[in-house]
């Protein structure tokens, strides 16, 4: 299954990633950005092969110990393996070096990658990454196994709300009415648990007993319906780390009802994306068995924030382990 053979994988392997990303024209259903990559160099390569689709790749730099290396031609699209690949005029150093690129794209409407929604007319997108499609939002190394912490910057519309893994660092005027939200930095975690939300949204909050503000953000007009979600996690939260024996790493936990998601729902750390039947519930017309349906999938996404993000599998065939092990646990709750 390793299209360029398993031990290539690891000549070049990323250890962090500077990912801005710039929806401003999110009407137009355009996304342009850039990304800095700070890459392990560990053998002598003249190359680097990275996961891309669809993305038109504007610019490329590589430097290292303060010296730059050119790209050696065009870059290689090799769209049956949905890589590209990157050329230099001489072999890298071994070592530490950042790969910077600008590329630009379609807020595309596949139900995956970086993709638009609308609810009553009012235009979003969101990102749907598990199990490759981080590749279809921007250049990275799109395996499970190659974990990297992520600092991530949104340019969005002002009237829209702008989430991500991780809580708001700053948030400064970024002209023609838009805002730009710098995010805090990732724990290691692999592409596909990537995850920022735009659009326009409702929220109720709490805090559980370890002081982790929760939020269940629904469509306008419907946060009363996300009170049981809310709920339901200021529970498991507490009761997954006496369970485990380790706490929830991170300060706050996003849960989003989206309205056009392809999945059930997906454990993206600290943004956890649900369809709205798996995530609302009213309280004068959904059944007990909505209830019970909605209790199940928040308790089987919060436990992925240990079991999947905090410990992940190296390759996709080993998917099964991540999820049957909590398919078979439905009873403990």
């Amino acid at each position: 299954m390793f299209v360029v053979g398993l031990k290539r994988l690891f000549f070049v392997t990323p250890t962090n990633y500077r990912l801005y990303v710039d929806a401003s024209q999110l009407e137009e259903f355009l996304f342009h950005g850039t990304v800095d990559i700070d890459v392990q160099i560990n053998e002598y390569v003249d190359e680097i092969i990275l996961n891309s689709v669809n993305l038109n790749i504007i610019k490329i730099q590589f430097r290292q110990n303060n010296f730059d290396f050119e790209p050696y031609g065009t870059v290689i699209y090799r769209h049956e393996y949905e890589q590209i690949i990157i050329k230099f005029n001489q072999p890298l150093n071994l070592g530490y070096g950042r790969l910077s690129l600008t590329f630009n794209g379609t807020i595309n409407d596949q139900l995956h990658g970086f993709y638009r929604t609308k609810d009553h007319n009012h235009i979003g997108a969101c990102t749907q990454f598990e199990p490759g499609y981080a590749r279809r939002a921007f250049p990275c190394f799109d395996e499970p196994l190659f974990k990297a912490n992520f600092s991530i910057t949104i340019r969005a519309p002002k009237q829209l709300t702008t989430l991500s893994n991780m809580p708001v660092k700053s948030q400064r005027d970024g002209g023609n009415r838009t805002y730009i939200y710098e995010f805090d930095s990732t724990p290691v975690m692999s592409t596909y648990l990537v995850a920022y939300v735009i659009g326009h949204y409702d929220y109720v909050e709490t805090r559980d007993s370890n002081n982790v503000l929760i939020r269940v953000y629904t469509p306008i007009g419907k946060k009363e319906q996300g009170l049981f979600a809310l709920k339901t996690a200021a529970k498991m939260l507490p009761f997954y780390t006496d369970y485990f024996g380790i706490k929830y790493p991170l300060s706050k936990l996003d849960m989003i009802a989206i309205a056009d998601f392809g999945s059930g729902a997906m454990e993206n750390w600290g943004l956890v994306t649900y369809r709205e039947t798996y995530l609302l519930v009213d309280v004068h017309t959904s059944t007990q068995k909505t209830k019970q349906e909605v209790a199940l999938v928040v308790a089987h996404e919060l436990a992925h924030q240990w079991f999947g993000n905090l410990v992940t599998m190296e390759w996709w065939n080993d998917l099964w382990l991540n999820e049957d092990k909590y398919s078979k646990d439905r009873n403990m709750f």
